[in-house]
């Protein structure tokens, strides 16, 4: 799995890394250092993938060779799928799928939560093309739309660049930005085989600046005489600074391939998670329930502890010590089984104050829970409020422009 773990620490190939990695996790353009030499854990961001799957939120299934159980599928507090992307070849299938701002991700998804018949169009003012984590420009929206449509379309992303005095005398190109999964070590070797063939005319040299502390930058001087712009469009042309990125979003809906478009892709997320707080506030609820009758019984037997152990002392076995419990203090079968399993320090030190309050709030908890169940509503805006706040806790600003 060290490949995968590779991407997930890295921060040009997803756009929120899952995991917080340590050592040379790689560039564009070099791979990482054996795995001996790397330390990884799980980022905030991954915490919130897995959050809440021992709350009965998710189906168990075996793992691999049958040995132990794991989710089928994750809570999952973000769409990840959208946010950094996915791509994958299966059998007769594949899928390419871009990442996405995890800000306007939410945005659209909260949309659509409000608005079930939200348009297509009404989404793509929350999200309006992809956005890569390692920026440049995305040019050419209608494929971005009909990609967004079927499922299916592509699209053209630039590399970032400026023309500025790079020496006193010359003029050149500055690129700070590539499309997604471009080094410039493989524009620099292009644009000199290009110079070396005579294809581009009026580039005197080449300097790659680029370093892990101040990222991309790559100077390309231009010898007097020539224009810039006229070179710029050329290199455009024939170097990877113009990529085109093909959208093929095909994924796995309980279990089988389909390919989605954008209000689809959205949609079965919202499903997923209406049955996560649902499932996960049912297992709450049981929980608090089982509390609150073991309290019940606490409270009955702590107004007369005395003859509780009593009771205990004089019992020849644990069977007939239940029974007398049971008829004296009017417990159920739970609690004096509770109350006998406890260690008599404990009974002696709890307090009927502690116990009181700990009774109001698992039934202020227990009636809360149970007015979020009785209501469809109620889950759906609880989805939104905890989309809300994954929002505050990891969103960031756009890095990919929009370009005509």
């Amino acid at each position: 799995i060290y490949d995968a773990a590779v991407r997930l620490a890295q921060p040009f190939t997803t756009r929120l890394p899952l995991i917080d990695g340590h050592g040379n996790f790689g560039s564009l353009d070099a791979g990482p250092a054996a795995m001996r030499y790397t330390e990884a854990r799980l980022a905030p961001a991954a915490l919130a993938m897995v959050n809440e799957s021992d709350e009965n939120t998710v189906d168990f299934g075996g793992n691999y060779d049958g040995q132990l159980l794991e989710p089928l599928v994750l809570p999952a507090a973000f769409p990840n799928l959208l946010v950094n992307g996915a791509t994958g070849i299966a059998v007769g299938m594949a899928t390419n799928m871009p990442p996405h701002n995890l800000g306007e991700v939410v945005a659209a998804t909260k949309h659509l939560i409000d608005n079930p018949k939200a348009t297509l169009k009404a989404l793509m003012k929350h999200i309006p093309a992809p956005d890569f984590p390692t920026g440049g420009e995305i040019v050419g929206l209608s494929g971005v739309e009909e990609a967004y449509a079927t499922g299916r379309g592509s699209f053209k992303v630039r590399a970032t660049a400026v023309i500025e005095k790079v020496t006193t005398r010359k003029q050149g190109i500055v690129i700070t930005e590539f499309p997604f999964n471009i080094g410039p070590e493989k524009v620099v070797e292009k644009i000199a085989d290009l110079v070396k063939a005579k294809k581009i005319q009026g580039i005197s040299d080449i300097v790659d600046l680029s370093d892990g502390q101040q990222g991309t930058k790559v100077v390309v001087e231009i010898k007097n005489g020539y224009e810039p712009e006229e070179i710029l469009e050329k290199l455009y042309k024939l170097t990877p600074m113009e990529d085109q990125f093909s959208v093929n979003a095909v994924a796995l809906v309980n279990g089988r391939p389909q390919t989605l478009g954008l209000k689809e892709l959205l949609q079965v997320f919202i499903d997923h998670r209406i049955e996560v707080v649902r499932r996960r506030s049912e297992f709450r609820l049981g929980k608090a329930q089982g509390r609150l009758n073991l309290v019940d019984g606490l409270l009955k037997a702590i107004i007369d502890i005395d003859k509780v152990i009593k009771i205990i002392r004089a019992s020849d076995d644990a069977t007939t010590a239940k029974a007398d419990l049971i008829k004296s203090f009017k417990l159920s079968d739970e609690q004096a089984t509770y109350i006998l399993d406890m260690p008599l320090r404990r009974l002696t030190k709890m307090s009927k104050l502690e116990l009181e309050t700990e009774q109001k709030e698992l039934s202020a908890t227990i009636k809360a829970l149970q007015t979020l169940l009785s209501s469809e509503d109620a889950i759906r805006q609880q989805v939104s409020a905890e989309l809300t706040e994954v929002s505050k806790s990891f969103a960031t600003p756009r890095r990919s422009r929009i370009g005509e």
